[in-house]
């Protein structure tokens, strides 16, 4: 899939450090190894999603501060324009078989039209969910690429070579 690696191409990206479900403690998350290999292999550009009230350390209240903010997480910053870009990366863990709900907030208002979307999730078993049916539904007039992959969190910080093959 060589053929986006020359493009103008932005990652938007959602990642948790902290405690993770089959990982325990992380400094960093797990989709943001991912996010920095695809930024490696393409020269991306980065926007790392971040809620604006930061999620508990802990992994089962981070779960339930997550199902309250279900259409409604508030982040940090928003992208308002994506017009420079033709390529649009989107990569988020896995939260309830679909995107965490700040992913939702970052690209629901984009014009999305004649843009290439690749989709990137991390999971412990829900491979992509539901990501690129919903990515789909949120963007209007994109071309999603059907080549989605889902990285096992627990293999992320070994992914770089699996990335490099699938951009």
């Amino acid at each position: 899939m060589g053929i986006y690696k020359g493009k103008k191409s932005l990652v938007i990206y959602f990642s948790r450090a902290d405690e993770n479900y089959a990982v325990g403690y992380i400094q960093k998350g797990n989709t943001e190894y991912i996010a920095e290999y695809v930024q490696e292999f393409t020269n991306s550009d980065l926007f790392k999603v971040e809620p604006l009230i930061p999620y508990s350390p802990e992994y089962n209240k981070c779960i339930e501060e997550a199902k309250k903010r279900i259409h409604n997480a508030p982040i940090k910053n928003k992208i308002n324009d994506i017009s420079n870009y033709e390529v649009i990366y989107i990569m988020t863990p896995i939260y309830w078989g679909t995107y965490a709900p700040e992913v939702e907030t970052a690209i629901k208002d984009l014009d999305f039209k004649g843009k290439i979307i690749r989709i990137v999730t991390t999971h412990e078993g829900s491979f992509l969910g539901s990501v690129v049916q919903d990515i789909k539904r949120l963007c209007k007039g994109a071309t999603i690429i059907n080549d989605s992959i889902a990285i096992r969190g627990k293999d992320c910080t070994k992914a770089r070579n699996k990335i490099e093959q699938w951009i």
